[in-house]
């Protein structure tokens, strides 16, 4: 970590009425002050002190609604999950925009992640690239990688979904996954000169750590260019990743070369099940935390995250450079859509757990800036037991023994759920975290991760 300047060094005086406690480098601030500095000193000093390495980790449509059903249903309404306890926490704005760049007030995935990816608001179903033009913007990851650091993007999604595209890849429209699936990307094929498909853009990005579902976006066969009549896989491995499959061959990946982990045809599957939410309500149950669907095998977001961790931290022993890796908790976000909420609160427990991995590294690694947060809020509703929605509901028993009800109201019953408009919690720990304590905007995102990474 360097070294604070004499201006960061410096104090004014401020009279305090109550008291203040330095705790594990964070300041309680007082209950009333006198006279209010721009910052604290805690804050100043962090905000003056550089990050060398960044984890961001996502909840696909997690907002607060989604984490107080999981947390009711898992620890307690009194409780605290793991991404509670970060201590700076404020909320971004999520909207999209048209193609004239005016608000769209409802984001897709491709379009929130393409804000915190490039730091400009696009079109929904847009992967980084701009509203108007649909030039490439440059990405977080992208400008990571020239200047030196390590990168990974680990998701319980196909590794080609929105989040994870976004910063590893650029597309006229997010179906743009494996070579057979570009009619809507002439522009990107590469017989006219483009990129090529997500899947083909991740790998020759040369991602040094990409971890997810999507096997089969990349066994689809290249169809022009150089290395027509391979998969993407095969490119992958002549390309020198390290190509597995399942938990076992995930924990002999050793380092040096860089790691592809498809742990899924598609999406992987979710931890939980339940009774799916229904027009007049379910009777009351409990979760099922095991799901019979999910293969033996299949690592954890937690195992992966760990395990990106490691290989990122020996990738940069002794280069004075550190890392950037996004981790997604996908399927929060796919359960609501299909008004799963035990899905979902599986989902989200699982994340809170990558949480809780990140938080660790960050303890032993205190220039590391932590954040979590989710790319849009959704559907999920907890309302009065006694209510009678005119949507889909269910009502969960907790592990207090409660009855919890749960309303999703947001489409027809027989449609998909969709996400909502409203801004989401933004929470982390460590540098240039204190610049989440207001409320901002997806945008504002790339900004922070660059100024804390003095990324150039």
């Amino acid at each position: 970590m360097k070294a604070l300047t004499p201006r960061s060094r410096s104090r004014r005086r401020i009279h305090v009425l109550g008291a203040a406690v330095l705790v594990a480098g964070a300041l309680a601030a007082p209950a009333v002050a006198d006279t209010v500095d721009e910052a604290p000193p805690a804050r100043r000093a962090q905000r003056a002190a550089a990050a060398e390495n960044v984890i961001l980790l996502i909840g696909d449509g997690m907002a607060d609604s989604e984490i107080t059903l999981a947390r009711n249903y898992t620890v307690g309404a009194a409780g605290r999950l793991h991404l509670d306890r970060l201590p700076m926490t404020g909320s971004y704005t999520t909207y999209a925009v048209d193609s004239d760049k005016r608000p769209v007030y409802v984001t897709d995935s491709a379009a929130s992640a393409s804000g915190w990816a490039t730091g400009h608001k696009t079109v929904n179903g847009r992967i980084s690239k701009a509203p108007d033009t649909d030039r490439p913007l440059p990405t977080i990851l992208e400008i990571a990688q020239r200047n030196g650091l390590a990168t990974g993007s680990v998701t319980t999604a196909a590794l080609t979904d929105a989040t994870p595209a976004a910063i590893a890849a650029h597309a006229t429209d997010r179906s743009c996954q494996g070579p057979s699936d570009m009619a809507r990307c002439p522009a990107d094929t590469l017989a006219n000169g483009g990129p090529g498909s997500i899947a083909e853009q991740s790998v020759a990005r040369r991602v040094d750590v990409l971890l997810g579902g999507g096997k089969k976006r990349f066994d689809q066969v290249i169809t022009d260019g150089r290395y027509k009549g391979m998969t993407v896989t095969e490119l992958a491995r002549r390309e020198g990743y390290q190509v597995v499959n399942d938990a076992r061959q995930l924990k002999g990946v050793q380092p040096g070369r860089p790691v592809l982990g498809l742990f899924a045809p598609g999406t992987v599957p979710v931890e939980w099940t339940g009774t799916l939410a229904a027009v007049g309500g379910t009777p009351p149950q409990r979760c099922v935390t095991r799901n019979p669907k999910r293969p033996a095998g299949t690592p954890s977001l937690e195992e992966q995250t760990r395990k990106a961790l490691a290989l990122l931290e020996a990738k940069q022993q002794g280069t004075g450079k550190g890392f950037f890796l996004q981790v997604e908790g996908a399927s929060i976000d796919k359960q609501a859509h299909d008004a799963d909420p035990c899905g979902q609160i599986g989902e989200l427990a699982a994340f809170d757990r990558a949480v809780k991995t990140a938080c660790a590294y960050a303890a032993e690694h205190p220039d590391t800036l932590v954040i979590a947060t989710g790319d849009h809020a959704h559907a999920t509703q907890i309302v009065p037991v006694e209510a009678n929605p005119p949507g889909l509901s269910a009502t969960l028993v907790t592990d207090e023994g409660r009855r919890m009800k749960v309303s999703y109201g947001t489409n027809a019953a027989a449609d998909g759920q969709e996400h909502s408009g409203v801004q989401v919690r933004l929470a982390g720990q460590g540098p240039y975290a204190s610049r989440l304590l207001k409320v901002t905007d997806q945008t504002e995102l790339f900004t922070t991760i660059r100024d804390a990474l003095r990324l150039r």
